[in-house]
């Protein structure tokens, strides 16, 4: 019993932070583009 829900666990972790990794990149992504297109800069 507490080995399956380890794994289930295990599964929503690795979907979670797939998730993450995503919402990181694409922030990371638009971090770096709408400050040169805007013209703010630092």
């Amino acid at each position: 019993m507490m080995h399956d829900m380890m794994q289930g666990m295990m599964g929503y972790m690795g979907l979670t932070a797939a998730l993450i990794v995503i919402v990181l990149v694409l922030g990371a992504a638009a971090l770096i583009k709408y400050p040169f297109f805007s013209g703010r800069g630092d």
